[in-house]
């Protein structure tokens, strides 16, 4: 199994003293920069997480379109999208056509979405979730439109009168393979099981919303052992992959160290209560590179997953982040069993 690395950015922007993300233009270009920045460096993936009515990352698809123009090699996906508030019709066309541009290399994560500062946020865009405050209900139906859309089912009646024909349309344009790279970001063992019979690939963060009083990394491995004995059953044909998110800050000069050198309890795992459940949240690595080195390669849900994405701290700039890259790229990353892939990239 190939380990792949990517790095996964909230967003935020705020005019705070130190933010190099001050305004949302500021953090939209940047993202960018940092993508293109990423690829040089061997980095494989670049992600970005969705939220709505904050000061952070809303609309992935003019990004990701922007990524997909510059880059020539690099993943590009969310991670994820709160299917609560998408148009699923609209998003598959959005997505077929970055994916196109891209030359398919979209990697496009979803799921019912994390807490909002606005409640019942995606009404306000138009989505009615009746009886059900958390949505997840509307969420699941608009992922099962949206991913028959981008497999081509037919979604509108056709007007006789312009096509000469009464079948159905399905929506334009459409990007083969797309429907393999669509992933869930599951937040419990029972959800990674249904990610899995759906025949999508499982997308697991720093956070889950269930606790067994085993360590996040223990509780992480089971939910992806639990999705891989899913998938197997439902007899799906493709292998599928497993991303897991982690806070990696290796400390390598005064900067660093005065960013993240105060141990805070970040270094441990947390347990509390967050959208009316018992959840429990990964630890960070934070400290001297061949020490987070051998601290994550005993992480077993890190070893277990093909894909690891290393959140980001954006508002800290595209060079600073750059080099926090390429230090994991260079001294950690290996000791998960990932090698840079040695491609010559295409000058413009």
């Amino acid at each position: 199994m190939k380990k792949k690395i990517g790095f996964l950015s909230f967003g935020h922007y705020q005019p705070a003293r130190g933010s190099q993300a001050r305004t949302a233009q500021d953090a939209l270009i940047q993202s960018i920069e940092l993508a293109v920045a990423a690829e040089e460096i061997g980095i494989d993936g670049a992600f970005f997480r969705v939220h709505h009515f904050a000061p952070q990352a809303a609309s992935p698809f003019p990004v990701l379109a922007a990524i997909a123009a510059r880059t020539k090699r690099i993943e590009f996906g969310t991670g994820v999208v709160d299917m609560r508030y998408e148009n699923p019709l609209y998003m598959a066309e959005e997505a077929a056509a970055t994916d196109l541009i891209g030359h398919g290399r979209l990697q496009l994560g979803i799921s019912r979405g994390s807490p909002e500062p606005a409640e019942r946020g995606w009404e306000s865009f138009g989505f009615d979730s009746g009886d059900d405050p958390s949505g997840a209900t509307l969420a699941r139906y608009h992922t099962e439109v949206f991913r028959a859309a981008i497999n081509g089912a037919g979604v509108a009646r056709a007007d006789p009168r312009m096509t000469r024909s009464s079948g159905a349309l399905a929506i334009q344009p459409q990007s083969p393979g797309l429907s393999e790279r669509i992933w869930w970001g599951a937040g419990t063992r029972q959800t990674a099981v249904w990610t899995a019979e759906q025949g999508m690939n499982l997308m697991s963060s720093t956070l889950l919303t269930e606790d067994t009083g085993v360590p996040f990394s223990e509780l992480q491995a089971e939910q992806i052992r639990l999705y891989r004995e899913a998938w197997t059953k439902a007899g799906h044909q493709r292998a599928p992959r497993v991303s897991v998110s982690r806070s990696v800050m290796p400390i390598t000069d005064d900067i660093d160290r005065m960013y993240f050198g105060a141990r805070d309890g970040s270094d441990q795992d947390q347990v509390g209560w967050l959208d009316g459940r018992i959840s429990r949240f990964g630890k960070s690595y934070t400290g001297e590179p061949d020490v987070i080195a051998a601290e994550l390669a005993k992480d077993e849900a890190v070893r277990d997953a093909d894909t690891l994405l290393l959140t980001v701290p954006n508002q800290l700039g595209v060079e600073y982040n750059a080099k926090m890259l390429k230090t994991i790229a260079d001294h950690v990353a290996p000791a998960i069993g990932w090698k840079r892939e040695e491609v010559e990239l295409a000058t413009a």
